[in-house]
């Protein structure tokens, strides 16, 4: 019986990360379809496409995938049409919590995103109620062989960034909302498409939660990230590396 049960364990966490991995895959290609419309669906000519196919391709997604995506989003009219919001509100704890979704239909997200929020301790709250909480910042993200950390740092200073922070992980270039595409283009054209680049909202403080909190924070961001539409979620809270291992054992 034991055998039995351990296998049955294997294979429910195999599918929790085969669903975890779809859903990965679904808001990759939602991204390249916006950025393949709002622009030519060409790598070449299109920033924001090329950003989202490395996206793509650091997630191991099928080259074919990704072509019958741009496809899809280049043809006349077809497919669906997806629009951007975000919703804020607050998590267990008080942590502030901003979700950014691609969608076809808001109702149908305002929905899903207001009852995740209200089974896990949170509410809901209106636009800009907890944005300026946060600062919105651009950033490009390249592996550790991309540069030595002086090299990082002098590129990133002539392209124009605001700061960069090097470590075993790789390097991390912050700069202003406004000369975002800049600084990206000039750190591409020098070292090479990124790891990952885009807007984030970043938390000018953060609220430290203990584990029985951190427990029911993570319940809402998995009930968020099981969302088709939901793309990234953002938050103000920390949580200490030895409550992760609690909660992981």
């Amino acid at each position: 019986m034991a055998g039995h049960s351990q296998f049955k364990n294997i294979m429910h966490r195999k599918g929790a990360q085969d669903a975890r991995r779809a859903r990965q895959f679904g808001r990759l290609i939602r991204e390249i379809t916006v950025a393949a419309r709002q622009g030519l669906p060409e790598t070449g000519a299109n920033p924001q496409l090329r950003a989202a196919v490395a996206a793509a391709r650091e997630a191991n997604m099928p080259k074919d995938t990704v072509e019958r995506a741009i496809r899809k989003a280049s043809g006349s009219g077809q497919g669906a049409d997806f629009s951007e919001v975000r919703y804020e509100g607050y998590g267990p704890a008080g942590i502030a919590v901003i979700v950014e979704a691609l969608t076809d239909n808001r109702n149908r997200t305002a929905s899903d995103v207001r009852a995740a929020f209200a089974r896990n301790g949170g509410a809901l709250g209106e636009t800009n109620s907890v944005a300026f909480l946060f600062q919105r910042q651009g950033v490009v993200r390249y592996p550790p062989g991309a540069a030595g950390p002086e090299a990082m740092l002098e590129a990133a200073i002539e392209a124009g960034a605001e700061n960069v922070e090097s470590a075993a992980e790789g390097h991390e270039i912050t700069t202003s909302v406004a000369d975002f595409f800049a600084v990206r283009d000039a750190l591409e054209a020098r070292l090479g498409p990124p790891e990952r680049a885009g807007l984030e909202w970043r938390p000018q403080s953060f609220v430290a939660l203990d584990a029985d909190q951190a427990s029911a924070v993570m319940k809402l961001f998995d009930a968020l990230e099981e969302i088709d539409d939901v793309q990234n979620v953002s938050t103000n809270c920390e949580i200490p590396e030895s409550v992760l291992v609690r909660i992981d054992a």
